[in-house]
């Protein structure tokens, strides 16, 4: 079997094609936009109090909601949570966003005092705050 000498070895390269690699690339990305599905905030299921005067807030990133329903239970972030559990959490989220608007979603049948807990425990944890932005949910009067 003859040797082949240094010289006659060829330097072997491999080429990759890399024409249709930006293509594949944003086909790819153009997929996962389109199939991505962002979950919403589901929450407990609460009916809203009616009120005559009603005033719609537009800035929906600022809000933070609180469900309670009408056995008293209490949701965060779709986490059932004690009262002072969920002043403890929107310590946290007001640390993160002073602009953040704290929309209390209760049942028209939730019992107050289950409410009033989640109010007292709010002003106690955020006692350092300038204040507190906190509303109600409600539904307009049916016709």
């Amino acid at each position: 079997m003859p040797k082949i000498s240094q010289r006659q070895r060829k330097t072997g390269r491999v080429l990759i094609p890399t024409a249709s690699m930006s293509d594949i690339a944003t086909l790819l990305i153009i997929f996962f936009v389109l199939t991505t599905v962002f979950r919403k905030e589901v929450g407990l299921p609460v009916a809203l109090p009616q009120a005559g005067n009603t005033e719609r807030i537009l800035k929906s990133r600022d809000i933070a909601n609180v469900y309670v329903d009408k056995e008293g239970r209490v949701s965060v972030d779709d986490r059932l949570v004690d009262p002072g559990q969920a002043a403890l959490i929107f310590k946290t989220k007001y640390a993160e966003n002073p602009a953040l608007i704290v929309q209390i979603k209760a049942d028209q049948e939730a019992p107050y005092g289950r409410v009033d807990d989640i109010i007292e425990g709010l002003r106690d944890a955020l006692r350092e705050a300038p204040a507190i932005r906190l509303v109600f949910a409600t539904e307009e009067p049916r016709k």
